[in-house]
């Protein structure tokens, strides 16, 4: 009997002295705080990739639209009259560009170029300005007919018309 007292005894012994079931503990615990930070890190860059990749899409749709747009105002120029007469064209352009409004501008040959020295022109140019994201696009316009230099529309249908009165193309909101 001795023998197997010892025997169980010294099982007794052998169980207390085990750190088998908090080795395990701990494993998963650091397991779900590894976890949870990669998958924080994740979101976080994931985040910030979407915004740079929402301002890519809003400057190349404003880029877009104010070609469009240009485009428009030289065929008003070239169809302005010399005498009495006046021209309109209405154009419909996206109301939103990723997801955001814009407004556009007519801006002077010195503006644009102190705004952007990449155009360096002696022409004037358009200025679209996102509204919600940090976005600005400058297209330059070719036309021989001054322009309206106060004019900004925002976004949407915009009518290009040759103001006869002031001699100049304006921009103007078409509201439907």
């Amino acid at each position: 009997m001795t023998r197997s007292r010892r025997e169980s005894t010294a099982s007794t012994n052998s169980l207390t002295g085990d750190d088998r079931a908090v080795s395990i503990a701990i494993t998963h615990v650091l397991t779900i705080a590894i976890t949870t930070i990669l998958v924080a890190m994740l979101v976080t860059s994931a985040g910030g990739m979407l915004e740079t990749e929402t301002d890519r899409s809003a400057e190349t749709s404003l880029e877009t639209i104010g070609e469009r747009l240009a485009g428009e105002v030289g065929s008003v120029d070239r169809l302005a009259p010399d005498g009495d007469g006046s021209v309109t064209v209405v154009a419909d352009h996206p109301r939103t560009v990723a997801n955001s409004g814009y407004t556009v501008e007519i801006l002077d040959s010195d503006t644009c170029n102190s705004e952007a020295p990449l155009i360096n022109s002696t022409n004037p140019c358009l200025e679209l300005t996102a509204t919600d994201a940090d976005v600005t696009t400058h297209v330059p316009v070719s036309n021989e007919t001054a322009l309206d230099t106060d004019a900004a529309v925002p976004g949407g249908t915009i009518e290009v018309r040759y103001d006869e009165g002031n001699e100049e193309i304006t921009l103007e909101e078409v509201t439907r």
